[in-house]
């Protein structure tokens, strides 16, 4: 009966060795938590880059099948214009300033 209790004693501290591992340890709970966090905001961001790509993709095609995105393009960021137009630009300032007078 001595042997029996030793026996469960013995076996009863390896649980509890083994449980503390797995609740704190390294590869524990805590870990697996911290891990399930990087996932989901890796997710999170390949979401937004994919939406970006599908964006880029969309822009890609447009650009390849029309002229009318072409066009629009170098209108707005070239300042290009067709011949015969004619360009304003108007500037919004603060402060009007006065017209110099003819001479």
């Amino acid at each position: 009966m001595r042997w029996t209790g030793v026996l469960v004693l013995l076996l009863v501290a390896v649980l509890v060795m083994l449980q503390s591992r797995l609740w704190s340890g390294e590869g524990g709970r805590p870990s697996v938590e911290a891990l399930q966090e990087q996932v989901e905001a890796q997710r999170r961001e390949n979401l937004g880059l994919q939406q970006r790509n599908d964006a880029l993709a969309a822009e890609v095609e447009d650009l390849k099948s029309g002229e009318a995105a072409v066009e629009e393009r170098a209108r707005s960021e070239l300042g290009m214009i067709r011949p015969g137009e004619t360009f304003y630009r108007v500037v919004e300032n603060g402060e009007p300033q006065p017209a110099e007078p003819a001479e």
